[in-house]
């Protein structure tokens, strides 16, 4: 068989294709005729194949289409840089019963405040005296030394405005209207700060004492005007629902409130408590009886104060003075 190696070639351009073919043979590699459409497809392949090539040299150099890289490791010697990508943070801990559980606060009047009241009033022997301690964020009433009822004298004053005031909120009075030589709303005013016993009489004639009685029974007071009695612990639930806003709408709750500040008389409850604390209160002198009954308030805290006592008269009134003084000091730093 004919066959084209290495030593067979053509010596001249007289051996062309096409004289092979007049010779009946063929260059090889040659087709025996031009095909156009066999180009074509030749054309559309090289294409594709460039098209592809292109793609991937795009893929692999633009970030849009490059696959996100892994989270290089950090380590501790790497020359100090911060890791370009973070690693995500360790799953938080599933909290134990023990670690959720809520501790309450100790509550401020306890044993140890207990103690130390009952020991200002044991070394005041001679006198006898009854405190009421209330937090007004639970409301329970904590008593101290005598129990029972005391000549209320002026600090019965809160429960006849309270009275009227309510009055007044179910439309059965006004504030406005004419009372002696001015209005009520002024003559509660004179009753409460400045502790006039004619305004008293004015507002208690405008109740009326059976109607305070009632009023009284409300709160589960049992009062009686001709008597004037109250337990410390009475006055203190009074003012512990004043301060609550249980007892009058808020309005008349905040203008009873005011005239209990800055009061003719303040050399009491208010001459001993520490600095920022507020006191609204009502003092009560008479014959032997000296009382003074109190809110005490800084920031969110409130406790109402009451202290009764009942001595010789006037001539022992600087050393009951000072028995309150005592105790407020010791409830002070106790409950702030």
């Amino acid at each position: 068989m004919q066959s084209w190696g290495p030593g067979r070639h053509f010596s001249s351009g007289r051996h062309t294709s096409t004289s092979a073919r007049r010779t009946g043979r063929r260059l090889p590699g040659t087709p025996d005729r031009f095909r156009p459409h066999l180009l074509v497809v030749l054309v559309a392949v090289l294409a594709l194949i460039s098209a592809a090539t292109i793609y991937a040299t795009i893929q692999a150099r633009d970030p849009v289409f490059a696959e996100p890289p892994a989270p290089a490791a950090t380590s501790a010697t790497a020359a100090g840089a911060a890791p370009t990508v973070p690693s995500p943070p360790p799953p938080a801990p599933v909290p134990t019963p023990s670690a959720t559980a809520v501790v309450p606060p100790t509550p401020a009047i306890g044993p140890a405040l207990d103690e130390e009241i009952n020991d200002v009033i044991q070394s005041n022997s001679a006198y006898r005296v009854g405190v009421a301690l209330v937090d007004v964020a639970d409301g329970a009433v904590h008593e101290y030394g005598a129990k029972n009822k005391f000549v209320a004298a002026s600090t019965a004053k809160i429960l006849a405005a309270a009275s009227y005031y309510h009055l007044v909120e179910t439309g059965k009075a006004s504030l406005g209207a004419r009372m002696g030589a001015s209005t009520s709303g002024q003559q509660i005013r004179q009753m409460v700060q400045q502790s006039n016993n004619d305004s008293w009489a004015l507002i208690m004639a405008a109740i009326g004492a059976r109607a305070l009685t009632n009023y009284a029974a409300t709160l589960d007071i049992p009062y009686d005007r001709s008597v004037n009695s109250l337990t410390p612990a009475e006055m203190a639930k009074t003012l512990t629902e004043l301060y609550s806003g249980r007892l009058l709408n808020a309005e008349n709750t905040r203008q009873l409130l005011s005239y209990m500040q800055k009061t003719n008389f303040e050399t009491l409850i208010p001459a001993a408590v520490p600095p920022g604390v507020t006191v609204f209160h009502k003092y009560g002198l008479l014959n032997g009886y000296l009382h003074d009954s109190s809110i005490l308030v800084r920031g969110d805290k409130a406790y109402v104060f009451v202290v009764y006592t009942q001595g010789r008269g006037l001539s022992d009134m600087a050393a009951r003075t000072r028995i309150i003084h005592q105790l407020t000091t010791t409830v002070a730093a106790g409950l702030f």
